[in-house]
């Protein structure tokens, strides 16, 4: 049934299978997933695609190196793509390869219409090939280096099919004149203007010394070019030759690299226009994360890879980075140190530090229901209105895709509220009437200044503002507000905090910085475990019993998975008809968890008041004799019947919520 609403279609590349993701693809597909949500929260029906370019001469020899057939090669890597997006919350609505049957017939069906307009030509090439780029290197002779990866070209000689882009060059200069958006930034729109204006030349568009490719009907050896095969991949995402069906076409925004953004403004759109065809409304190319002054290269050893970052920060924290640090259009520098003391400033001492000091302070004076406001004071006017000029700021910085500046908005709001608290001092004041109401006032303020920036910053940070939406006891989920009704003064008064829950834990640098490279390091260099042998007798002991199997080793990638903490116990009681369980109230530091832990043949509740243990925090909760568990007390195993032994810090002054390593 059609939804009625607006409909909103972007792309990522479709990124080469060479290699796995790392922070550059990252990148682009972070910006794609933030648009999306934030195009939601605005009405708009939106479809998102990725995918695996999956053919060329580069595949066929990783293939041929690994000892599998393409076919298998391209199954594996897209397998290991398609899972990362999904494990970093990234997830396409379309997720399109390049060997799937709709893309195949989509190819072949644009290259027939390209054809009988009579824009496809038989000729024979002699020219420079980068496999790296998948390019042909038209200004290189032979021996020289590809002008943009600087690794070696290869001298072809083959029979092709041309595509008349030559015919091109004034079409899409009007174009560009009618449609001045349709490339950004501005800088790229110049660089393409230029490199058009210079003149083109007709571009080859199949091979016949490859063999791994979609295959001309009635031409073979032909198979076609990279670039006329994974450029499609957008209109076959989206019903290929019955585009008209879904109604997504054309495309509203392509996101590229700023190094593919002449295959995307120049060869796409003439493709389209000889099979008269709809054109993108928009091609937006970034720049690069720069390591050590230099795009980053598997080749070069300086990728950093996204997995290790979002293990020990979280997603999250990876997304308000890649999207706070540079203008968007712009190069970066990328570095483990900015991105730790970024989450330490503004994600745990900024929005995480408000919101549970907000929750806090509502609980306690409170009884955990947002509190009905006062009389206002200037002071409280002023917060409601940097409030409101933030709405508009962020929403308007957004639109026009300037991320770093709509997030600097928003946490300028946060700043201001931290201000505000400090100098109000809620937590100074008494139990008069006067006093109450006035803390009443602030409070209330403060928690209204929260939801507005919990909206705001969803589309970057969705997981943990889905926390604070919890936290704040708001209906619904905070991705279905609408972005168009927000406003100032909007959060209802008596409603019932939800559970806190952990934000954002301050990390110590150092040790962040280096459980990430370990991490990196091990993805990057896995741990071939030795082949097994032809099934051996097992080996016996002295008893004769065979010898137990040596436990399998694991990645540090898994141990730091598991994060341990200082806990001291609040409380501990028995559970009614549970012999074996006690019930816990643990501070962690960030907060006061429930723990249940089955000690209790062999500790009294009472003696275990104060006592600091090591609690295993990020575990999912799960209920025992209907007693909800959030956590885990670590002890060791004792003895043949198995005694619990709490592990702690009986002599040392460890402070509470420590990170254990």
């Amino acid at each position: 049934m059609p939804s009625g609403k607006p409909k909103f279609y972007l792309t990522t590349p479709i990124y080469y299978t060479n290699g796995l993701p790392h922070i550059g693809h990252t990148y682009t597909t972070v910006v794609a997933d933030a648009i999306r949500r934030y195009k939601r929260m605005r009405g708009y029906e939106v479809v998102m695609t990725t995918g695996t370019d999956e053919h060329g001469v580069n595949v066929e020899r990783a293939a041929q190196k690994a000892g599998i057939p393409e076919s298998e090669y391209v199954a594996r890597m897209a397998v290991a793509w398609k899972a990362l997006w999904d494990e970093l919350g990234i997830p396409a609505d379309e997720f399109i390869r390049t060997t799937d049957i709709q893309h195949v017939r989509t190819v072949q069906w644009l290259f027939k219409l390209c054809r009988e307009n009579g824009y496809v030509y038989k000729g024979i090439y002699t020219g420079q090939y980068c496999i790296y780029d998948n390019a042909f290197v038209t200004e290189a002779k032979p021996g020289d280096n590809c002008p943009d990866c600087g690794r070696p070209t290869e001298t072809v000689t083959e029979e092709n099919y041309y595509f008349k882009l030559s015919a091109f060059q004034k079409p899409l200069l009007d174009f560009y004149k009618r449609n001045p958006a349709f490339i950004q930034p501005e800088t790229r729109k110049n660089e393409i203007i230029s490199f058009v204006e210079g003149g083109l030349k007709d571009l080859s568009i199949t091979r016949t010394t490859v063999r791994w490719g979609i295959p001309v009907p009635g031409e073979e050896p032909h198979v076609f070019y990279v670039w006329f095969d994974a450029l499609t991949a957008y209109l076959s995402a989206v019903g290929g030759p019955e585009y008209e069906k879904r109604g997504f076409w054309p495309c509203d925004l392509h996101l590229v690299g700023k190094d593919i953004i002449r295959f995307h403004a120049v060869y796409w759109p003439a493709f389209l226009m000889a099979a008269m065809l709809p054109v993108p409304k928009q091609v937006w190319a970034h720049g690069w994360f720069l390591m050590d002054a230099s795009k980053m290269s598997k080749s070069k050893g300086n990728v950093v890879l996204p997995r290790p970052i979002a293990n020990m920060l979280g997603m999250d924290a990876m997304r308000y980075f890649l999207m706070r640090e540079v203008v968007f259009g712009q190069d970066g520098n990328f570095s483990y140190d900015a991105l730790v003391t970024r989450y330490n400033s503004d994600l745990a001492n900024g929005l995480g530090n408000l919101a549970s000091r907000t929750a806090a302070m509502i609980e306690k004076s409170f009884g955990g229901k947002i509190p009905k406001p006062g009389p206002r004071l200037p002071q409280d006017e002023a917060l409601a209105k940097a409030a409101s000029e933030t709405i508009g700021e962020a929403l308007d910085r957004f639109e026009k895709f300037e991320f770093a500046r709509s997030l600097e908005a928003i946490w300028a709001a946060i700043a201001a509220a931290d201000k505000y608290l400090t100098s109000e001092q809620p937590w100074a004041m008494g139990d008069s009437e006067a006093d109450i109401q006035r803390k009443a006032t602030i409070l209330w303020t403060t928690a209204e200044l929260l939801r507005v920036v919990t909206i705001l910053a969803h589309p970057v940070l969705p997981d943990s503002t889905a926390k604070v939406w919890t936290l704040l006891g708001q209906p619904g989920k905070v991705s279905a507000v609408e972005l168009d009704g927000l406003r100032w003064g909007q959060l209802v008064a008596g409603v019932q905090l939800g559970k806190a829950q952990a934000l954002f834990p301050r990390v110590d640098k150092q040790e962040a910085i280096e459980r990430i490279e370990a991490m990196a390091n091990e993805e990057l260099n896995p741990t071939q475990a030795p082949a097994p042998a032809a099934t051996p007798a097992p080996a016996a002991t002295a008893g004769g019993a065979a010898a137990a199997p040596a436990p399998e080793k694991i990645g540090i990638e898994d141990f730091t998975k598991v994060e341990m903490r200082v806990g001291q116990i609040k409380t501990a009681e028995r559970i009614v008809g549970a012999d074996k369980l006690l019930k816990l109230t643990v501070d962690i530091g960030t907060e006061i968890r429930q723990i249940c832990a089955g000690i209790a043949q062999f500790y009294e509740p009472e003696k275990l008041i104060g006592r600091k243990v090591a609690v295993v925090v990020n575990l999912a909760p799960r209920k025992l004799r209907g007693v909800e568990s959030n956590g885990m007390i670590v002890a060791a195993s004792v003895g043949p019947e198995g005694r619990p032994v709490l592990a702690g810090f009986p002599d040392e002054d460890v402070e509470v919520g420590a990170r254990l390593k």
